[in-house]
């Protein structure tokens, strides 16, 4: 039998995995201050661009060595200029436990046409880092988005490697610690954890990648786009706030806004703390029932941003159906908003719970897909 409605709802149902819900401080006057009708090149675009460049570096602590730039196409631009510009200098692996990872992988081997060793693991599972060549560039994401698996930690990964790792940091920045010393290349977006908006992407080189970048010149043709060096050297203007192409300066205020609301709570310990007690509140809800579970097989795996959930009732005979009617019903309500699992993965739902989302409204929420369960599964029993 169905249960009742609940009486509570989310203040906010926002629980995109990208774009993700606005910091909890946000309005639209918080904007009033960005650099509209304003040259990127002028003065007063420069310095707003430079000062996203040293917060983010503040916040999340990235060493003094390692340069910070703003590249265009979100985080998947910052990837792909990555690959394009570092691959072919020596043997590589790719790794893909997810869709994204997939994406990498098939870049890599059929748009750059490497002899890649590709390692991969399913959905829930994570490929075995202790059987990885770091002497060969390591492609991987950290945090698997459309799957809710992660990295648990950098132990794997040398000091020592003599290739270069190259990161998809999307979902895990300003939520997981990053270990720099291992990373070379890291690339995030700003509309995942901090919530900004798309479309800019965030691309950190280690002094390793650097070395490469100007010692290195791949076999393909490079797009203007993707160019980073000129006759052989760095163009530092990028990693200063010269950027590319032309930035949005609104969604540059954003950015602003979002990371001085992130510095005013505590900085990273406190986003991450933020993402961990709401994922933390969705484990114990699963934990205390018998027809929903983590897709992540281990837990110290477990994503604390996109937390991917599959049904696990008996009764369920297509999950694909019952995960959307769950996901329909609780949005129709609206108290959950664009929670559906991602379409290459297993069926299933996946709720955001970056440092954007306050725990309250994950536990405001979680008593609905309670009710969306039971109202589901009721009609299930009376159509048989």
């Amino acid at each position: 039998m169905a249960l009742d409605q609940p009486a509570t709802r989310p203040a906010n149902p926002r629980f995109s995995s990208g774009p993700c819900a606005k910091p909890p401080v946000f309005s639209l006057d918080k904007l009033s201050d960005a650099a509209l009708g304003r040259s990127h090149r002028a003065s007063v675009g420069k310095a707003k661009l430079k000062a996203a460049i040293e917060m983010t570096r503040e916040i999340l602590g990235v060493p003094a060595g390692y340069r910070i730039g703003i590249v265009p196409a979100s985080d998947t631009g910052a990837v792909e200029m990555a690959m394009w510009s570092l691959l072919g200098a020596r043997p590589c692996t790719m790794i893909a436990w997810e869709s994204f990872g997939e994406g990498w992988v098939t870049d890599a081997v059929k748009q750059l046409k490497l002899d890649a060793t590709v390692l991969k693991a399913g959905y829930g599972e994570i490929v075995d880092f202790a059987q990885v060549d770091f002497d060969t560039d390591v492609v991987f994401t950290w945090n698997g988005t459309t799957s809710g698996v992660r990295l648990p930690n950098g132990d794997a990964i040398p000091v020592d490697r003599q290739g270069l790792t190259i990161c998809d940091a999307t979902s895990a920045a300003f939520a997981q610690d990053l270990p720099w010393d291992k990373l070379d290349v890291t690339t995030f977006s700003w509309q995942k954890v901090m919530g900004g908006e798309g479309a800019h992407g965030m691309l950190i080189l280690s002094p390793r990648a650097v070395e490469r970048l100007e010692s290195h010149t791949p076999a393909w043709p490079m797009p203007k786009i993707f160019r980073m060096t000129k006759s052989g050297k760095l163009i530092e203007g990028i990693f200063q706030g010269e950027t590319i192409n032309t930035p949005s300066m609104l969604a540059v205020e954003d950015y602003l806004v979002a990371l001085e609301w992130g510095k005013s709570i505590g900085g990273l310990p406190a986003l991450m703390d933020r993402a961990n007690r709401n994922a933390q509140a969705i484990f114990d809800f699963c934990d205390a029932r018998d027809w929903i579970a983590n897709l992540a097989q281990d837990p110290a795996t477990r994503s604390n941003t996109s937390v991917c959930l599959k049904f696990t009732d008996a009764r369920i005979t297509d999950g694909a159906a019952f995960a959307k009617a769950v996901a329909k019903r609780l949005e129709a309500e609206g108290v959950a908003l664009d929670i559906g699992g991602y379409r290459d993965a297993p069926p299933g739902l996946r709720i955001w719970c970056g440092a954007t989302v306050e725990t309250s409204d994950i536990e405001a929420m979680l008593p609905w897909l309670d009710w969306a369960f039971s109202v589901e599964i009721d009609a299930l029993a009376k159509a048989a």
